[in-house]
């Protein structure tokens, strides 16, 4: 099938603007891309969805591709992530849509629809679980999370993550790939290497994430639970997430629960299981 064009808007919401990708007419799907990428993350899927009868939005979160980079840690809290994703909503006159994330798209995903459940009629949560079930993970989630807390700390992640020709991120988040080797690291390399765009996307843990969270055993505050139809996408291959914050989602679900897992995929899903992620979305959301 002809791949559908995908036309790129640029929209002014709360003093920012953003780069938003939009493709195909229909139901409405809202697409969250996480750390370090941009919409073009989902292309194949935004392409999977168009073809099946979906309207498919894909902004660049703040910090991140073509959008605005504000400069302080707390502008990057979720309260304004939350209203980022309500505001090109209404920027695109869409009141209700299923709404997929992956990494903090998945975070900022299921605070959505934990918070203004009257806009998210299905959610998708690729690799990262509900915030309750991430905290209460044990501590094998906590030694997979170590970025995290090395990510707090200005200046010193800025100036050490791309040594060596962005060694560190290379070895840790694609097994080692040598420069050249792989598309999507490439574009990754290059989207971080933009003035201010490593320390914007560290104000993401920054402005979420407190050192004390590694020092506690607890699930932390109590949340509303989800009460839309969800599906949770895990990868045996995940360098960052374990599996038991994703599958223990369900118990702060009140509407119908889907776990998924895919067998031998990295972190990055939406890239390298592209077309096992579009079948199970298109399965998950045409109905």
């Amino acid at each position: 099938m002809t791949d559908f064009e995908i036309i790129e808007h640029r929209v002014n919401v709360g003093g920012l603007t953003f780069n938003v990708a939009e493709a195909g007419s229909g139901e409405p799907v809202i697409l969250l891309h996480g750390w370090p990428d941009s919409w073009h993350l989902w292309r194949e899927q935004i392409n999977a969805l168009a073809q099946r009868g979906h309207r498919v939005i894909a902004p660049d979160l703040r910090g991140f591709g073509e959008s605005d980079q504000p400069e302080k840690v707390e502008d990057y809290s979720l309260g304004n992530l939350i209203g980022d994703v309500a505001a090109i909503m209404d920027e695109f006159e869409i009141g209700r849509a299923a709404v997929v994330g992956h990494d903090w798209g998945a975070a900022v995903a299921w605070l959505v629809a934990t918070f203004l459940p009257e806009r998210v009629e299905r959610l998708v949560a690729v690799s990262v679980g509900h915030p309750l079930a991430f905290s209460g993970a044990g501590f094998q989630q906590k030694q997979l999370s170590w970025y995290m807390l090395w990510f707090q700390f200005p200046g010193v992640a800025e100036s050490r993550f791309p040594e060596n020709d962005w060694e560190l991120f290379r070895n840790w988040a694609h097994d080692g790939a040598a420069r050249g080797s792989d598309d999507y690291m490439e574009r990754q390399i290059s989207d971080l290497a933009r003035p201010g765009r490593l320390s914007a996307g560290f104000n993401w843990y920054r402005a979420n994430i407190s050192p004390d969270t590694f020092a506690g055993n607890g699930r932390g505050i109590d949340l509303p639970p989800v009460t839309c139809p969800v599906m949770g996408v895990w990868s045996s291959g995940d360098m960052a997430l374990s599996e038991v914050q994703m599958s223990g989602s369900e118990q702060f679900v009140t509407g119908p629960w889907r776990y998924e897992r895919i067998e031998g995929s990295n972190h990055w899903i939406p890239v390298y299981a592209s077309e096992q992620l579009s079948s199970l979305l298109v399965d998950f959301l045409t109905v």
